[in-house]
């Protein structure tokens, strides 16, 4: 499967409880750390929801 980079570019702060959880299921924890996942449906269907928290890069191996 091919890999992407997710990395949290606004913050968390104000937003509903449910994209809340959706960040930290996706791994990440702070700002500006990019976090390396599977690109599965689930994971893709995850960044859609938050896609306006995130930014998203795919990754070479």
């Amino acid at each position: 499967m091919a890999k992407i980079k997710i990395t949290q570019v606004k913050s968390a702060i104000d937003r509903p409880d449910r994209q809340k959880r959706t960040i930290r299921a996706l791994g990440i924890s702070k700002v500006k750390v990019p976090v390396i996942q599977e690109a599965t449906p689930a994971i893709l269907g995850m960044v859609k929801k938050v896609s306006h928290l995130v930014t998203v890069e795919n990754v070479n191996d």
